[in-house]
């Protein structure tokens, strides 16, 4: 984002305004994924600190679009991924679209000794459509009629 050390309160106002930007480009299948240096719940903080104002506005972008966290969601009480100054927390994400949730098979902190952020994995259900059978049944249809 660009932020200095001192500007980090800005993130959430950026992230906030990046996804209203973005807003009519996105779809049910979009996914965002990136370090928003926002940890977006109290259980995204080692420390438990309530989310400020900013956060709160985020999150209900977030809400209005339909998106949600979806390591949060499969973990509700689990794991940070960036540490610093004797803090752990969850501040990069990855959202789906709330109607999705089935779709995604798994998701998981992956440890990284080359960073203080930790990389995230997420494996999703798909199931490739088998478009010779649609088109048989579309032919078959046509030629009964």
């Amino acid at each position: 984002l660009g932020f200095s050390r001192k500007e980090y309160w800005r993130a959430p106002q950026y992230t906030r305004q990046t996804l209203t930007d973005i807003k009519g480009e996105t779809d049910s299948n979009t996914i965002i994924v990136g370090d928003f240096n926002t940890p977006l719940t109290p259980m995204d903080r080692s420390s438990k600190q309530k989310i400020n104002k900013e956060t709160q506005a985020l999150n209900d972008t977030l809400d209005e679009m339909d998106l949600i966290d979806i390591f949060r969601t499969f973990h509700p009480n689990a794991e940070h991924n960036f540490f610093s100054s004797g803090t752990f927390s969850k501040i990069d994400h990855i959202l789906g679209h709330k109607s999705n949730l089935s779709k995604f098979k798994k998701i998981e902190i992956v440890t990284s000794i080359f960073s203080n952020h930790n990389a995230m994995r997420l494996e999703i259900n798909y199931k490739k459509k088998n478009c010779k059978k649609h088109k048989y049944m579309e032919i078959k249809q046509h030629i009964s009629k």
